[in-house]
């Protein structure tokens, strides 16, 4: 569906409000010549860098071959809830999603991307002056995102981790809390006393 500038949308999720917003760059795509496949838009950590070291990974986009559907899945991180720098990630991961993610970030990508006013190294890119000049009628349309960032620093680590004991002879292996090996190490049902890796 076509969102219409003329009416003030009020979503009531920040899906709703991410799949409005797609909705609303779809014509900047074909007018570049790049329409859009069919596509989810969902605020979730994605599946790396949400929660690892890296924590850098604010957008994803995945191929339709990996949807159930064929459907192209397009993830924002929930660290992110700035309106225009989510406008932003949104737009790079549907140039992904207009080029197919093999693409990657070359020529393509970059041609696409500088088009719409991304600036930045293209695998990092950022707002320029000419996307904030575009997308600000459509923000004040849009209304303000319904998210809250969230600080994924603040996730409890998991202080439980299983050691791997296996036995020296013939491979056995099972894994245990560092509390029953301090109780003593497992045994192979053929050889005894095995060893913690």
């Amino acid at each position: 569906p076509r969102f219409l500038l003329g009416a003030r949308m009020s979503p009531t999720t920040r899906e709703q409000w991410l799949i409005n917003l797609a909705a609303a760059l779809s014509p900047q795509f074909d007018a570049l010549n790049v329409p859009l496949p069919a596509y989810r838009v969902s605020c979730s950590f994605p599946s790396t860098g949400g929660l690892s070291r890296n924590r850098k990974t604010i957008g994803q986009c995945w191929s339709p071959s990996a949807s159930a559907d064929n459907t192209t899945e397009i993830f924002i991180s929930p660290t992110q809830d700035d309106p225009v720098n989510v406008a932003a990630v949104l737009v790079h991961e549907m140039v992904h999603a207009a080029l197919g993610t093999k693409a990657g970030h070359g020529p393509a990508f970059r041609k696409i991307a500088l088009a719409l006013g991304l600036e930045g190294p293209m695998t990092a890119t950022v707002p320029g002056v000419a996307f904030k000049a575009m997308i600000a009628p459509i923000l004040e349309k849009q209304g303000e995102y319904p998210h809250a960032k969230l600080d994924a620093t603040q996730r409890k680590k998991q202080t439980t981790r299983l050691v791997k004991c296996h036995c020296t002879t013939c491979g056995y292996t099972v894994r245990t809390t560092s509390k029953w090996l301090a109780l003593g190490a497992p045994h192979c049902p053929a050889h005894g006393e095995m060893t913690a890796a």
